[in-house]
């Protein structure tokens, strides 16, 4: 038989990054998880990944305050500030551009963020990235 979910918690944290500092350490504190050994299993999972990589994480508590968690692909705005090299998008997008992404770019951010996208196929996900760095003030580059 399945176990009892009690509550559902989304975070962001930085690949290896995880500390029982906020917001981990309170959001789990509050369900009495065991922060520490969320904190080794997570730093343990994204330890190969590039430091400074935002990972959303989907954790699940049970009743017997266990728990689970998913790992879904980096932001897509995280992934176009770093495939155009700026520190962060426009404040103002329609007037202001800061950068520029090239088409092959969208397409690989794409298809890394596809299974997290509700997307039927690679051209709406292109789409939706496009759409994304349209209001992050960036110019895509069809040439």
């Amino acid at each position: 038989m399945a176990k009892e979910v009690v509550a559902t918690i989304k975070l962001q944290i930085e690949a290896g990054q995880a500390s029982p500092a906020p917001p981990v350490g309170p959001a789990l504190g509050q369900h009495n998880v065991n922060i520490m050994d969320f904190v080794r299993q997570f730093n343990d999972k994204t330890s190969k990944l590039e430091a400074g990589t935002i990972i959303p994480i989907i954790i699940s508590v049970y009743k017997d305050r266990t728990f689970s968690f998913i790992m879904k692909s980096p932001p897509a705005s995280f992934l176009l500030r770093k495939a155009a090299g700026i520190a962060k998008g426009s404040g103002a997008p329609n007037k202001e551009k800061v950068g520029k992404v090239t088409e092959k770019q969208i397409e690989e951010i794409a298809r890394m963020k596809i299974h997290d996208l509700n997307a039927y196929d690679m051209e709406a996900a292109k789409k939706t990235i496009i759409g994304t760095a349209k209001n992050m003030g960036l110019e895509i580059d069809r040439g």
